[in-house]
């Protein structure tokens, strides 16, 4: 009798253990079977009292796959059976959330009418409607729109669902929002990194940069989204707006590239000379090269002779367009000499720019015997910097003969508009010095033919 007591008593926590591990089973096999799309497994795990609400470790259910899957079949049988339509995982994501990104309109509708909360934000603070209008699903964000969704929450940086659809250059969702009362004039909150240029060791070169505050018009600078930066000006938006740094609308097109948004943004008056953060969106389009930037700029009152008043911070190693601390005081005829463009030199005098401007760049240099570095400042004119003297490394990448003809063009413009051609820097080199160490024998001809000589070396 003992022992059959014994077996018994053994033979109770197995008999648990079976029925543990088949709701364990049936748990899984429907998250399993949501997973996959398969609709008849669902209906007859359902069927058999499976736990509607079961989770994955990091909160997933059955209805966030389904909606994941756009499998309104077996999303509908899991509403029917009594699946929460606002659970949430580890992030916060809902299934309408899910849905809300995949534009589904038909599984956006089937949720909201279940009870789903529009408003149901990730950790992050991302609502629906945002996502929704990430991914330009202007009909999902009108859906969510009329059974509540706020057109102005906010995410954790303070960006809004309008800020969303236009840096994925959504014009149709931007739309959608501002006829449901986006505010254009938002911006986003502002944060400050720590950036440099080289020498990065050197403190001075290390600066605390704003970032953020940006509004909609900017993001569609930034993404050059002509359409919806359109829909943006003609509801309200500032064509002057300015991030935290003080980069305008117009500078930040000029930056990315983006001409056709630069001429919109003129066109609608935007401030050309705008230069709070100490550059010009012309500075800007000559170091870009573009001369057809410049040349809207120009027609549209841009300032020729304005200095650069900053240097811009670059990434280790970068290619990033950036403005040396060298360059700090340098005109736009002297930047575009600088970059050898004869061609922007031309625009800039024709629209008052002064050839002869002598440019007073200080440079960062190693100190003698090693120990650390000094300042020193350096005297460079317009025909010393297209032989590439003053203002560190030009950033084009050209070959060598492309680089020596248009050097000889920046040069045959500045020797034509009266540049000494024996001017030297604080070392002593002139112009010639120059072509000559870059070994471009067009040059160093032209040079001597206009009465160039070599200069006296001071550096030792």
């Amino acid at each position: 009798m003992a022992r059959m007591r014994v077996t018994r008593q053994r033979l109770i926590p197995l008999g648990l253990a079976v029925l543990l591990f088949g709701a364990a089973s049936d748990r899984l096999a429907l998250l399993d079977a949501a997973k996959t799309a398969d609709k008849d497994a669902v209906r007859a795990l359902l069927q058999k009292k499976a736990d509607v609400n079961a989770a994955e470790g990091d909160g997933t259910t059955a209805l966030h796959w389904a909606s994941y899957r756009d499998d309104l079949e077996s999303a509908d049988l899991l509403i029917r059976a009594g699946a929460k339509v606002n659970a949430a995982n580890d992030l916060g994501v809902t299934p309408l959330w899910t849905a809300s990104q995949n534009g589904s309109v038909a599984m956006v509708a089937k949720l909201l009418a279940a009870g789903a909360n529009p408003n149901a934000a990730l950790l992050a603070g991302e609502t629906p409607v945002m996502v929704a209008a990430r991914s330009g699903k202007a009909d999902v964000v009108e859906q969510l729109i009329a059974k509540g969704a706020h057109v102005n929450a906010r995410g954790a940086r303070g960006q809004t669902a309008l800020m969303w659809a236009v840096s994925q250059k959504h014009p149709d969702a931007v739309k959608m929002l501002l006829a449901h009362g986006a505010d254009v004039h938002a911006r986003s909150e502002v944060w400050s990194e720590v950036m440099a240029v080289p020498p990065h060791g050197h403190l001075d070169y290390n600066r605390a940069i704003p970032h953020g505050g940006d509004t909609a018009l900017m993001f569609a600078a930034r993404a050059g989204d002509l359409a919806s930066a359109k829909l943006l000006v003609a509801a309200g938006a500032n064509v002057d707006d300015a991030d935290a740094w003080g980069v305008s609308a117009t500078t930040l097109a000029a930056h990315a590239g983006y001409g056709e948004l630069v001429e919109f943004f003129l066109e609608k008056r935007a401030d050309p000379n705008a230069a709070k953060a100490g550059f010009t969106a012309l500075h800007v389009a000559i170091m870009r090269r573009d001369e057809k930037m410049v040349t809207a700029l120009l027609d549209h009152g841009a300032d020729a002779n304005a200095p650069l008043k900053t240097w811009t911070p670059t990434r280790r190693s970068s290619r990033d367009f950036n403005f040396n601390p060298e360059l700090v005081g340098a005109t736009p005829f002297w930047l575009a000499a600088r970059f050898s463009e004869s061609g922007v030199m031309r625009l800039l005098v024709n629209h008052g720019a002064d050839p002869l401007v002598v440019h007073r760049g200080e440079h960062i240099v190693e100190a003698k015997g090693g120990d650390g570095f000094e300042r020193r400042i350096d005297v460079t004119t317009a025909l010393m910097a297209a032989t590439g003297m003053g203002g560190g490394t030009a950033w084009i990448q050209l070959g060598r003969a492309e680089r020596e003809a248009l050097t000889l063009e920046a040069v045959k413009l500045a020797v034509e508009l009266g540049v000494d051609v024996n001017a030297a820097n604080a070392d002593g080199r002139t112009a010639l010095d120059a072509a000559k160490a870059l070994r471009y024998e067009s040059v160093v001809t032209f040079l001597v033919e206009k009465g160039a000589k070599p200069g006296v070396n001071k550096k030792g």
